[in-house]
Formats: structure tokens, sequence, C-alpha cells
């Protein structure tokens, strides 16, 4: 029987997580319907800007992303930090953005009619500010912002109604720096996987690209979780590589991945492969099986024992590939 979400997330492990949604019997979200020859592509652009307003809204970064035909890949940072600091004015504000709120609610942002509430209004209140600032960080109410809305659009469209999802969202806890980089690398490769696109800078609705094009343009990409180069003192917020490093392992990893085209790792193995501990044998596996190699939690045998004692898990799921692919 598969284990509720909450008890799936565990943040004194890592806040770095991998969720999948698929589309219930395969239908179409986005691509061409080669049966009917209607074309869905449009609908990658609704996915990938609900993705990028979403970052706005929630206490929750994306490192990755990419929309394929049938489903999406994310792999989200939860900021704890940040959603402590937010102010009751702030967290009620970003969950207008979405939802309507209540009416008290509205009326607290007005400052005239926050001036004249009684005591008990304003308990309600920071009542409800609390319920909203853990959802906020919560990545099962991230998912429904994203997964609701997309449905939704694509409903009406269709003119039609029922289930767009499948029922669940999958998630896998990336509990080490090496799970973190395997599986953004598998998530920005799968169009070129999906012989979708030839490289990764052409795979389009990925955050490679939108990494890329925003270093064409050098600024740092507004809606993802920046790389801050290796971990050291006083780090600043952000994922711990250089960009450099993660496009190159990208770039030949895929090379790898494409029949047509031949490359090794082994020969101009990047340094970030090394730090990680990993072979290029065991990279390759990673960065194109990821979602199947590990189960609800993904890292070395040691953080996924830790997870799963902490979860209060009976068995370590994965336990023999932990050990082949992470040692």
């Amino acid at each position: 029987m598969p284990r509720a979400r909450n008890s799936q997330i565990s943040l004194s492990e890592t806040p770095y997580y991998h969720c999948v949604s698929r589309c219930v019997r395969r239908a179409f979200l986005c691509g061409e319907d080669k049966l009917t020859s209607q074309s869905y592509e449009h609908r990658r652009q609704w996915v990938e800007d609900r993705i990028h307003y979403l970052t706005e809204v929630f206490s929750i970064d994306v490192c990755a992303y990419a929309v394929m035909s049938n489903h999406t890949h994310l792999v989200l940072h939860v900021d704890l930090e940040k959603i402590k600091t937010m102010t009751s004015e702030e967290v009620v504000t970003r969950w207008h953005k979405v939802f309507n709120g209540t009416l008290l609610t509205r009326q607290y942002l007005v400052e005239e009619s926050r001036e004249r509430m009684r005591e008990a209004q304003l308990k309600t209140i920071e009542a409800t500010i609390a319920v909203w600032r853990k959802r906020l960080c919560d990545i099962s109410w991230f998912m429904r912002c994203l997964n609701e809305y997309i449905a939704r659009q694509a409903n009406k469209e269709d003119q039609c109604t029922g289930r767009f999802w499948e029922g669940r969202f999958k998630s896998q806890a990336l509990l080490d720096e090496a799970a973190l980089m395997a599986c953004m690398t598998y998530v920005d490769l799968n169009p070129v996987r999906a012989k979708m696109a030839n490289t990764p800078e052409h795979a389009k609705h990925t955050s490679i690209q939108y990494r890329l094009n925003a270093a064409k343009r050098k600024v740092a990409p507004k809606y993802l979780m920046p790389f801050v180069g290796n971990p050291r003192k006083n780090m600043p917020k952000g994922l711990p590589f250089s960009l450099m490093d993660y496009v190159q392992l990208v770039d030949l990893t895929g090379r790898q991945v494409r029949k047509d085209k031949r490359g090794a790792i082994a020969d101009t193995e990047p340094p970030v492969i090394a730090r990680l501990g990993l072979t290029a044998e065991h990279w390759f596996e990673l960065a194109t099986t990821f979602e199947y190699c590990f189960s609800s939690a993904a890292g070395k045998l040691e953080y996924l024992e830790n997870y799963c004692k902490s979860q209060c898990m009976q068995r370590v799921s994965s336990r023999a590939n932990a050990i082949r692919l992470f040692t």
C-alpha cells in the first residue's frame, strides 16, 4: 500500500525532492497525438509558466524541471529559513496570489480595516496565517497548485471533465550531493533520451535551456535556484556546484545517451564527478535511469539508512543500488 506523501517528506534529512507527475492512462499533456494529429505543444508553456509563477508564491525553490509529453519532472528545494522570516502580511499576500483567501484576510491587507478589527478577529487571522505558513513550504501543496491548475486548463480546452493526472505524484528524497546532481542531470536530459531534442540547449521547456539562455544574457535565472560553487565557509544559498561544471557534465552525459554520438566521460572526467565519489560508469547509469534505481529516497547507504530510520520504515529499500552506485 502506498505511503502517505507527508510521511515521505523528512526535511530534517534533506530539503531536496524529485517529484514526477504522470497523466492518467498516458494521455497527452503536451506534444502531438499521432493518432488524431492534434497538437498539444502549447501546453508545455502553460506548465513552465505555472512553475515559474509558483516559485514567487511558495517558499520552495525549483532546481530543475522538464515538461514531457505525458509527464513532468521537478527537483524542488524547501526553504524553511525563508518561510520563518516572512511577515504575516507577506504570507497573506503570497497566499492570495493563488487562492481567494477569506473575507477577514482580505480586510487584513487593508491597513485601515486592520486597525478596526477586534481581538477575536485578529486571533482568527493569526491561526489562519499559521496554517498558510506551513502550506507555503509544503511540497504537496506546491504540486497541488501546479497540477490542479493544468488539469482545469486542459479539461476546459478538451471540453471534458474527470481526472487528468494519476492519483498521486511520485516523490523521491535526494539525500546527498551525488543524488541531487544525478537527479538534476536525469531530469534535464529527459528530452534528449526521448529523442525530442538533439542537445540539452535545444530541449525546450527544461531548466537547462532556461539556465543557458539566462547565461547568454549574463543574468541569473530568475525562477531557478542558482549555482553557487563548491561548498565553503559562509556559503550563500544555492546549489553546491558551479554552473560550468554542471553544464559540462550534462553535455558529456548527453553525448553518451545519444546513439549517433560517441563520448566517454572516463576520458574527460569533470572534477565534480570525482568530488562526488562516483565512477563514470555508475554516473551514466544514475543519469539515465535515476527514477527507477530508487524508490522513495536516493543517496549513499548511510544517508538512506538514517532516512528510513527517521521515517520508521522497517526495511531500507534500494539498499543494493545505494551500495553499488554510491560507493
